[in-house]
């Protein structure tokens, strides 16, 4: 199902607590140790979380529910699937990576889709949720192709292409995107390149009379303070590459609190 989307009329989005919180994990089949520390999440949660979100980018891109027939999708469902039935609800949120993400995943997943950006309420805390990337307003550039890419006809005229021509796209934009960061460690960019920008993180806090706010994206996992409240980033998952890191944001009646790194 999707979840309707929450306005500070319309309410929040009621959520047991403790509920987990990760984003980032860029799955694919490539990425072995990965999917194996996830799973290793995923039998912690069934004993210590009443709600697990993830916020976007779970796969490392999705260009069609045509993938939740493939042997990696249907044994992440499988997953997933598995924990819902242990009682933990399990809500899917689209990453820039992953927006065409439908309902076909998210049934066999026994998983809900989440707008973004969500409110929700959970431990006494009023929290929006969102995967972040509408939040850097200062790339101009991935603004532009993200209003593009969000436009229905255009994801209509994308998905009537042969599943094997999107496949292509969707890997020619990864390596892109891989060439594209390359490029800016070599240039030395500004150490907030990329990053959310203040103004669109203050917006977002007061159109949705939150104080805390918690989203991924950036792969710079911190708390940061503002007058405007509390923002909690997200690490990226990566157990496959040089530099190992994976960790979930929990949320319950003592407030937030990053649990150790798993591996």
């Amino acid at each position: 199902m999707t979840v309707t989307p929450s306005t500070p009329a319309a309410g929040a989005l009621a959520v047991p607590a403790p509920a987990w919180f990760i984003s980032d994990l860029h799955l694919t089949p490539e990425m072995p140790r990965t999917l194996a520390s996830f799973e290793r999440v995923l039998e912690r949660a069934a004993q210590g979380a009443r709600a697990l979100f993830i916020l976007g980018d779970f796969f490392e891109f999705w260009v069609g529910d045509e993938e939740a027939d493939s042997p990696f999708a249907a044994q992440v469902a499988t997953m997933l699937r598995q924990l819902a039935g242990r009682g933990v609800q399990v809500y899917l949120m689209h990453g820039n990576r992953d927006f065409l993400l439908g309902q076909r995943f998210a049934r066999a997943a026994g998983a809900a889709l989440l707008p973004d950006p969500t409110v929700i309420e959970c431990a006494g805390q009023r929290v929006v949720l969102s995967h972040g990337d509408m939040l850097c307003t200062d790339d101009e550039r991935y603004m532009k192709f993200r209003r593009w890419t969000r436009k229905r006809w255009v994801q209509r005229a994308f998905l009537s292409l042969p599943l094997t021509l999107r496949l292509r796209v969707a890997r020619r934009l990864r390596a892109d995107s891989e060439a594209g960061r390359a490029d800016q460690a070599r240039r030395d960019a500004p150490p907030d390149y990329g990053d959310t920008t203040p103004h669109a993180v203050a917006a977002l806090l007061r159109d949705s009379h939150a104080p805390v706010l918690v989203h991924g994206h950036t792969h710079r996992p911190a708390r940061h303070e503002s007058p405007e409240g509390v923002r909690w980033v997200l690490t990226d998952w990566d157990l496959d590459g040089k530099r190992p890191r994976a960790a979930v944001l929990q949320l319950d009646a003592n407030g937030f609190h990053v649990l150790p790194q798993v591996d």
